[in-house]
């Protein structure tokens, strides 16, 4: 930076400002000791929301009048319901609960006065959604973060939390004798106790790896400094010609699709005759601050496809994606389209995004406010640390996955069995951070991979040059990748699209293994010179199907394998690879 230049020649020369690189490590380093004190979170993020919010609703007589002759009208409408309530036990009610919302299901929700307790509360809960919405002149953004922020207060406050206004807690310390709430207070001081001390959730040592679950046979046939890759063991004396090769997320441990054996994909993928190879990533530290979205390009995808290719020789790969996975493996996908690398011969993504401007609740943690400090935190340690992204998930559903969770187990005393995946999900990994925050800016807040301006090699890429068959899923719960943000693959590439809709939420709608109960889905194929039909058109329209997508999806990549063959040697033998271990590997492990 120059000099400045002295206007008196008798004047002492001023020093030199500071260079912008110290000021700015001196923001950064305020931004994360901030950080620090917030786990993250931004509270001008909240700030400006609630002034935004606040400021237009002041500013508009017409919402303010609407709101307060709806307010009135509910209190009639309670007002009425009370009285009629307490002489006749079946009058109507004035409001039901949604049918997700199963805090108020018990039957002794019903009885008076805690029939008009939950009454009164579900009212509350309509009225704040009606003040937070529609307000005018309020950005889009702020008014779903306060529609939010209304949520999950209310739902913290819901009489269902509380030990007097929850009958099911009052009838179980009654007949217990209170023993129900000193259990509660046993299971939360152990909670507390695992929290502090590192220790997994209770319950979760029944499920440990390799042991419990990501029980497959197979072997480590390659390593880096990013990823193992697994090959598994046939089952099958023939196999299609095509390996599979599977890109999980790095947000989470690989064997969410290696599960228990009757929940395992892999396994599932193995016994209908697939080769199938999948990556497990590293669970990245300080070291590897300055990975970046192409690296995991690099590393991992690509990394992949040439291990497969020693082991399986000029073969082409049906390549699956799921979650970020999918998002990089449309990259990747879109990067070897562009450069004449034809060794793809299908592409699956799972509950993926390739479009983020209609993304999930999770975006309210993303605008740049809220990166700013996110950055900085990740900046003095070197990633995000697991619980983090953890607790933004448990967020988007705080009403089951914390607080109905919190009375079952510290009201009522209730220790619920672990299952498999709820197991998975506390195992959590980190991120690093120029992966992340490439991420986070380039493709969820600028969607630049939808919008044609993510680079790879200094050139842009577009997911319109995939001209391979491609298998979707979306799931109709899903808060992650919302199936509607999904379906936006039939506006970005004109190759042939099957499409699933499947129910169940982001992990569980996926992990939907034959023979699961209460499981279904919708399945359609757009040809590549079919007419686009809208989300809400297609739903409408597509044959509903009772059970998992599993089989119609084997059946989708038998048809795309070109013959059937001998299984190729685990680790590829024959073209002098060896394994390095068996599977799981030892990145998985690492904690």
């Amino acid at each position: 930076m120059n000099d400045l230049v002295t206007t008196q020649s008798n004047a002492p020369a001023p020093q030199a400002p500071a260079s912008e690189d110290f000021l700015d490590m001196i923001d950064n380093l305020a931004y994360a000791a901030r950080a620090r004190l917030t786990a993250g979170t931004a509270p001008t993020a909240g700030a400006l929301a609630w002034f935004d919010w606040s400021m237009h609703l002041a500013l508009s007589p017409g919402k303010q009048r609407s709101l307060w002759m709806e307010a009135w009208r509910k209190q009639w409408q309670l007002g009425q319901y009370a009285l009629q309530s307490g002489l006749h036990a079946n009058c109507p009610t004035c409001v039901e609960a949604p049918e997700h919302d199963k805090r108020f299901a018990d039957p002794a929700w019903r009885q008076w006065p805690f029939n008009v307790i939950q009454q009164d509360f579900l009212l509350q809960q309509q009225w704040w959604q009606e003040a937070t919405t529609g307000v005018r002149g309020m950005s889009e953004h702020h008014e779903k973060m306060v529609s939010f922020a209304a949520r999950q207060w209310l739902d913290m406050m819901s009489p269902a939390n509380s030990i007097a206004t929850n009958p099911e807690v009052l009838h179980a310390t009654f007949n217990s004798g209170g023993a129900n709430l000193w259990q509660g207070a046993m299971n939360y001081l152990d909670d507390a106790r695992r929290q502090l001390t590192g220790e997994a959730a209770a319950g979760a040592e029944g499920f440990q790896v390799g042991k419990d679950v990501a029980l497959t046979p197979g072997k480590v046939v390659f390593r880096n400094r990013l990823i193992e890759l697994i090959q598994y063991a046939p089952t099958t004396p023939k196999v299609g010609a095509e390996p599979v090769l599977i890109v999980p997320s790095w947000v989470m441990k690989y064997y969410i699709l290696d599960l228990s054996p009757h929940n395992s994909m892999v396994k599932y993928l193995v016994g209908q005759g697939h080769t199938v190879f999948i990556i497990s990533w590293k669970n990245p530290d300080a070291g590897d601050r300055d990975l970046g979205l192409d690296d995991y390009r690099q590393l991992g995808v690509m990394a992949a496809l040439d291990a497969v290719n020693q082991v399986a020789p000029g073969r082409q790969v049906q390549a699956v994606g799921y979650c970020l996975g999918g998002t990089l493996l449309a990259i990747a996908a879109a990067a070897m389209a562009r450069d004449g690398d034809a060794r793809l011969a299908s592409l699956t993504l799972l509950a993926s995004e390739i479009d983020y401007r209609e993304s999930g609740e999770i975006k309210l943690f993303v605008d740049d406010s809220q990166l700013a400090w996110l950055e900085a935190g990740m900046w003095r340690k070197g990633y995000l640390e697991g619980w983090q992204m953890a607790a933004s998930f448990q967020m988007l559903n705080s009403r089951d996955l914390i607080w109905s969770r919190r009375v079952r187990e510290y009201l009522l005393g209730e220790r619920g069995s672990l299952v498999d995946l709820m197991a998975w999900n506390a195992d959590t990994t980190r991120m690093p951070y120029r992966m992340h925050s490439e991420y986070l800016r380039h493709l969820y807040m600028e969607n630049d991979l939808a919008e044609g301006r993510w680079q790879v090699g200094g050139q842009p890429v577009t997911v319109a040059d995939i001209r391979v068959p491609l298998f979707v899923v979306g799931t109709v719960r899903d808060h992650v990748a919302p199936w509607r943000s999904v379906y936006k693959i039939h506006l970005l590439n004109d190759a042939d699209v099957s499409f699933v809709l499947t129910n169940g939420g982001h992990n569980a709608g996926i992990v939907s293994e034959p023979g699961r109960p209460r499981r279904s889905y919708q399945i359609a194929t757009r040809k590549a010179d079919a007419r686009y039909r809208n989300p809400d058109q297609w739903q409408a329209e597509t044959p509903m199907h009772e059970g998992s997508w599993w089989p119609a999806w084997s059946d989708w990549l038998a048809h795309n394998a070109s013959a059937q063959v001998t299984p190729p040697p685990l680790g590829g033998s024959k073209g002098g690879r060896d394994t390095l271990g068996d599977a799981p590997g030892s990145y998985v492990l690492q904690k």
